[in-house]
């Protein structure tokens, strides 16, 4: 039986012309920080839909956070929100906006002069943040319904992953149609962290949860159909609206709620993110097959799970190394490539690797990576090596 707490009190306006609900949603005298990237809300009609709500409302707009957001960058904004007197933080972007975000309005609760950073680190207690609404253009993170934030610090090369209960939105608003614009790349890495947050929630071993393992089955059901269908035809509105709740669902707390999590997946993605530039899904697509190669055994009967209710291998068919040929096919299948030689990544990068997730195991005090914990340094080169 399981055995947790479930709590999201993320208000979601989904479907066209939501744009709109921002005039709800925020105080007439609210003093706004528009958190952006870099510009492409400009192009597509999102600013002007923005704006156009926000009325008379005071604004201030800060544009050019990153894809993995620097924390220098987020050091100009909260310069820019305390210059300002802001009031509450609006993100208008995908998930490395609404992550900026969030570490933007804890800040902005901090003492001046302290060093947000030990937010992220730990080292400085948290004390509330601004609220935070939320304008998704680019599903993929789910960030819009959770509390968690992934920050980079660029002095220190350093990607971390940091979460509290005040970094849940109040609102988020997601209106498939601003998403027809999107180029096709950051389509492709949308399907593939919607589709590996899933796994990192799904895929370790039974746990007696058939609500949890059937919403995650559901969702990956989705993926497949929807995924492929959006790449072929961009403009399937349907597909690319489906995408995007998938998108919400797969990592607002639900699916994981009470059962075992891997995300060995994604600490070691973020160093391939890290130390060579790849993005974020694709470090994923990379290490994900390679992964569960290495972990067959432990994963074993999750992996013929997955492979009988979401690939369809019946009998003596259905067999680990077949539902990893199947999801590699799959991620193939929407142009992610799953080889680090694809990226120009030999073997001998691979140690840099292995020594940085040595140093986070150690930061985070754990004795390894992975459901059990038991992922070891060495075993990153292992599942590094199998990537090539």
């Amino acid at each position: 039986m399981l055995n947790f707490t479930y709590f999201n009190p993320v208000r979601i306006h989904f479907g066209a012309g939501t744009i709109a609900r921002l005039a709800e949603e925020l105080p007439g005298d609210a003093s706004v920080l528009l958190v952006c990237g870099g510009g492409s809300i400009r192009k597509n009609g999102v600013y002007d839909q923005i704006v156009a709500a926000l009325g008379e409302r005071k604004r201030t707009e800060f544009f050019g956070i990153e894809a993995n957001p620097h924390y220098s960058t987020c050091l100009k904004a909260i310069s820019a929100g305390r210059q300002a007197g802001v009031t509450h933080i609006l993100a208008a972007g995908g998930g490395s906006v609404i992550d900026a975000s969030k570490f933007i309005a804890a800040a902005l609760r901090l003492p001046e002069g302290t060093d947000p950073w030990g937010l992220v680190t730990g080292e400085v207690p948290m004390a509330g943040a601004l609220p935070i609404g939320t304008v998704v253009t680019l599903p993929a993170s789910g960030s819009e319904g959770n509390s968690f934030a992934v920050i980079t610090h660029d002095g220190k090369g350093e990607k971390r992953v940091f979460c509290h209960p005040a970094l849940f939105p109040v609102f988020s608003i997601l209106d498939p149609a601003v998403t027809d614009s999107l180029p096709s790349r950051q389509r492709i890495n949308g399907i593939v962290d919607t589709w590996m947050h899933i796994m990192e929630q799904y895929l370790t071993f039974p746990s007696d949860s058939p609500v949890q393992d059937r919403l995650a089955e559901g969702l990956l059901l989705t993926l497949l159909r929807e995924g492929p269908r959006s790449i072929e035809n961009p403009a399937d509105t349907a597909a690319r609206a489906n995408l995007m709740w998938a998108a919400s669902l797969g990592l607002n707390g639900l699916v994981g709620a009470g059962v075992p999590q891997d995300w060995s997946t994604h600490f070691i993605g973020h160093e391939l993110t890290t130390l060579f530039g790849l993005d974020h899904a694709q470090s994923l697509a990379v290490v994900h097959p390679a992964l569960l190669t290495h972990c067959k055994e432990t994963k074993q009967e999750k992996l013929l799970q997955l492979g009988e209710r979401v690939f369809g291998l019946r009998g003596a068919a259905n067999t680990a190394e077949a539902v990893i040929d199947a999801e590699r096919a799959f991620l193939e299948k929407l142009r992610a490539p799953t080889r680090l030689s694809a990226y120009g990544l030999k073997e001998e990068q691979i140690p840099a690797v292995a020594a940085n997730i040595a140093a986070v195991l150690h930061d985070m005090k754990l004795k390894g990576l992975g459901e059990h914990q038991t992922i070891t340094p060495e075993d990153v080169k292992n599942i590094l090596r199998l990537a090539l």
